[in-house]
C-alpha cells in the first residue's frame, strides 16, 4: 500500500489497483517523515474513506490539508447520527460542508465572534427533526473540543442537513432565476471590490454561495429580519474586517436601489464575515 499524496502527518491518499481510484487513509502519524511512493504501515491505519463523487473527494482532500483530522471525526460522528434520524439519504457533500462549517464556527468562537442565525425561528418551525440533529451535534462538538457552541449553530447545522437531503445543494423554489441573478451580481461586486476572481471549485467559495442563497431567499420572500442589534459585535467586525465591511456596504447600497430591501446590521455582520473568509481563499 503506497502513498499517492500526503495531506498532513495523519492523512494520506493511496491509489487502488486500477491506479485511478483514490482512497483517503487516516491514522496518527501515518505519513510522518514519509514521501510519495513510500509504503504505509497498515497497522497504523485507523480509518479508510472514499467519497464516490471524484469532485467531492478532491474537495475533501483540500480541506484535510488545512483542517485538523479531529474536525473530520466530529463531522463523521454527527453525520452517522443524522443518518439514523433523517427520513431521506444524505448527500456525500455534507462531509465537506459540515466539516468546514464546524471548523469555522470553532475559529469564530475562539476569536470572540459569535453570530446570530437569522433563520433560527423558521428552522425550528419548519425543520424540527433537522434542528434536533443540530442540537445533538452541539453536544458531540463539545465532547471533542470542550467548547459549547450557541443555539444558533444548531440551526446552521440543521440547514446543512436539509440541503444534504436533496440531490443538489439548494431546494427548488419558484424564484430560482431571480435568486441566481442576485447571487451573480453580489459575487461580481465582491470580485471587483477586491480585484480578484474566485475559484469556483473552492469549498470556501461554495460556502459563501450557500450563505447568499439563503440571504436571497429571505429577500425574495420578503422575510425581512428585524432582530435585536448587537452593536458591540458589529463594531468589532468593522475594525477586524474593515475592507470586507466596506464591500458589504456596496452590496447593501445595490440591493436597496434594485430591490428596495434594507439590509439589517445583523445581515451586514454575517455577510461581512463570509466575504472576509471567502476572499482569503480566492
Amino acid at each position: 500500500m503506497k502513498i499517492g499524496k500526503i495531506l498532513n502527518n495523519n492523512v494520506a491518499v493511496i491509489f487502488e489497483e486500477d491506479g485511478k481510484t483514490e482512497k483517503i487513509v487516516m491514522g496518527r502519524g501515518i505519513a510522518f517523515s514519509k514521501k510519495i511512493g513510500d509504503t504505509i504501515d497498515e497497522e497504523k491505519i485507523d480509518k479508510t474513506f472514499l467519497l464516490e463523487n471524484s469532485d467531492n473527494n478532491n474537495k475533501l482532500q483540500q480541506l484535510l490539508k488545512d483542517i485538523p483530522i479531529e474536525y473530520f471525526n466530529v463531522s463523521e460522528e454527527i453525520i452517522e447520527y443524522a443518518k439514523t434520524k433523517a427520513e431521506r439519504s444524505l448527500n456525500d457533500f455534507l462531509y465537506i460542508t459540515l466539516m468546514d462549517h464546524i471548523y469555522m464556527a470553532i475559529v469564530r468562537t475562539k476569536d470572540g465572534v459569535n453570530i446570530k442565525n437569522m433563520m433560527l425561528w423558521d428552522i425550528k418551525k419548519f425543520y424540527k427533526d433537522e434542528y434536533s440533529i443540530g442540537l445533538k451535534a452541539l453536544d458531540i462538538i463539545e465532547k471533542y473540543f470542550n467548547i459549547k457552541l450557541p443555539e444558533d449553530e444548531a440551526g446552521f447545522i440543521a440547514l446543512h442537513i436539509v440541503n444534504a437531503q436533496t440531490n443538489s445543494d439548494f431546494n427548488c423554489i419558484d424564484e430560482i432565476e431571480d435568486i441566481t441573478k442576485l447571487i451573480q451580481k453580489i459575487v461580481m461586486i465582491v470580485e471587483k471590490h477586491f480585484d480578484i476572481k474566485f475559484n469556483e471549485d473552492s469549498v470556501y467559495y461554495n460556502r459563501f454561495l450557500t450563505h447568499l442563497k439563503f440571504f436571497a431567499l429571505r429577500l425574495f420572500q420578503k422575510n425581512i429580519y428585524n432582530g435585536k442589534e448587537d452593536e458591540d459585535l458589529l463594531a468589532i467586525v468593522k475594525l477586524k474586517y474593515k475592507e470586507a465591511y466596506e464591500c458589504t456596504l456596496k452590496i447593501a447600497e445595490y440591493i436597496s436601489l434594485s430591490h428596495s430591501y434594507d439590509i439589517s446590521d445583523e445581515e451586514k455582520l454575517y455577510l461581512t464575515i463570509h466575504i472576509e473568509k471567502a476572499k482569503r481563499k480566492e
